[in-house]
């Protein structure tokens, strides 16, 4: 049993967390199925590993450059509270929960792909490590409630397998608005977002007038500005500079200068510090959005392998990053709208619900709001342009929010880590897993299986009324997907059955696909 366990632990920890790896596992079948040679097999599969460690390598750039901004900002603020990080949490349990996590991951991706096999959700859920966030939700709040190891595996692994399916599903007609076609769906627990970003998108644009984010005209001696590695770079060093200056007045010297590693030698070198460390988010943008161009230059049509041959007609369903180079612009406002809503969120915590309810203050991290708000921008310009970029990206933030707060009554004794999950599927499947949960084993066991059936049902509504008949969840707008980006006029609609998505303005274009 040891061996097994063993086995299970090194399969979940060592390669399908790893997005890279499982990514460049599924290429490989792909080719295979399309009976490349061993070379263009193994090229193929490496350079969709790359591509995922391009997007790993920008993501921790963000992540570094955006560490010291948060501590100034929390320190700006004078507020103490709970950050959500899905990865504190998830190392925390896993101490206590390592061997069921690991189960419930492995047997969810069977149930997975079983589902898309043998209903009309061809979804294939590829962003590895969040599989692993969510299965280990679902084991602290389950047993949290006190339900047995076996029913805790099996049926976690069922709720998992559904919503690696479902989610995509219940999402595509705002991504295909965003793609242009169905070759990608979005496969991140930040779903219900980035359905409410496109939902609040159309409400705010109805008749679709708002310009999309990308249209954005700028005098001829601010043309620079179009570069969006460059407008990134220059929004984040004013942002840091007026936090940097807010956080130096109420601190003082000896506390602010030590948001940065290593400490600041002057308030000179602090505020250079600040521009530097905007700079290099700039930098961290554009490598993810490099990385995200190659690995679908090779994932996409590794996919056609794997339709014809495992799950016919599936879906790759990728990370957040994944719809980035469609409205660049949109990503900035949306992760500013984001966090503006994360600060407002606790506005309300502190004055209000916190102290009527008893929840606890939700500090905004600046990461999920980064690449959640940003990917919310996305699907907000893509109904309702501008007014719905930075309104998608608001109730992105709000919803950051306050999920996390009630997600902490419902997980035990981790609900006093000091940290929790962040991104809105988390909030909202965890509290409703966690009260059917703690109702009783028998009574508990029947609501949940009811709450993965009608999650099912309604995924399979959607796909055959919506997605399988091409409704437009913002027909008032023209088609803002590959066509649009590409720079035509008056773009048509990109036909669905297309096998590449066409890169975005100005994106750098990765080597072709083995066999071209």
């Amino acid at each position: 049993m040891n061996v097994l366990v063993t086995i299970a632990e090194f399969l979940v920890n060592e390669v399908l967390s790893v997005p890279a790896y499982l990514i460049g596992i599924i290429t490989a079948i792909g080719l295979i199925a399309l009976r490349k040679s061993a070379g263009q097999v193994a090229g193929g599969a490496l350079k969709a590993v790359l591509g995922f460690l391009l997007i790993g390598a920008g993501a921790t750039l963000v992540t570094a450059s955006l560490t010291p901004l948060g501590v100034m900002i929390q320190g700006a603020l004078g507020a103490q509270g709970v950050v959500p990080t899905n990865e504190a949490i998830a190392g925390i349990a896993q101490e206590e929960f390592g061997a069921q996590v690991a189960w419930l991951m492995i047997l969810g991706f069977v149930v997975a792909i079983l589902l898309a096999r043998f209903t009309p959700l061809r979804y294939v859920f590829l962003t590895g490590h969040h599989l692993l966030f969510m299965a280990t939700l679902i084991t602290i709040v389950m047993a949290s409630a006190g339900m047995p190891t076996v029913v805790v595996v099996v049926l976690g692994a069922v709720l998992l397998g559904i919503l690696m399916v479902a989610l995509p599903a219940l999402a595509q007609p705002w991504t295909r608005r965003i793609t242009g076609d169905d070759s990608i769906a979005i496969g991140h627990f930040g779903t219900a977002g980035y359905i409410a970003a496109g939902a609040v998108g159309r409400l705010v644009d109805p008749k679709g007038k708002s310009r999309s984010t990308e249209d954005l005209k700028v005098p001829e001696s601010l043309r620079f500005l179009r570069d969006s590695m460059v407008a990134t770079a220059l929004s984040m060093v004013l942002m840091y500079l007026v936090v940097a200056v807010a956080y130096l007045a109420r601190a003082g010297q000896e506390t602010a200068f030590g948001a940065f590693e290593g400490g600041a030698t002057g308030v000179g070198n602090y505020l250079m510090q600040s521009v530097t460390q905007g700079l290099q988010f700039g930098i961290a943008v554009a490598v993810i959005l490099f990385g995200v161009r190659t690995i679908l230059g090779e994932l996409v049509p590794a996919f056609q392998g794997i339709a014809a041959k495992v799950v016919p007609g599936a879906i790759p369903a990728l990370d957040a990053p994944i719809v980035f180079p469609y409205a660049q612009n949109a990503v900035l406002i949306g992760f500013l709208s984001s966090f503006a809503g994360g600060l407002v969120g606790l506005l309300v915590l502190g004055v209000w619900l916190g102290p009527v309810l008893g929840l606890a203050l939700i500090l905004p991290g600046l990461v999920p709001h980064f690449f959640t708000g940003g990917a919310a921008g996305v699907y907000g310009n893509a109904t309702g342009g501008r007014r719905g970029a930075v309104a998608g990206g608001l109730v992105n933030g709000l919803l950051v929010t306050f999920l996390p707060a009630l997600l902490l009554k419902v997980l035990g004794t981790f609900g006093s880590a000091n940290t929790t999950f962040g991104d809105t599927d988390f909030g909202w499947f965890g509290i409703l897993i966690g009260y059917s949960a703690r109702a009783g084993v028998l009574p508990g066991i029947v609501l949940l299986i009811v709450l993965g059936a009608v999650l099912l049902g309604a995924a399979i509504l959607m796909q055959r009324r919506a997605v399988d008949t091409g409704w437009d969840p913002s027909p008032a707008r023209a088609p803002v997907g590959a066509g649009a980006q590409a720079g035509a006029d008056e773009p048509s609609r990109p036909a669905t059955t297309h096998p590449r998505v066409a890169p975005p303005v100005g994106a750098p274009t990765p080597p072709p696909p083995p066999g071209e």
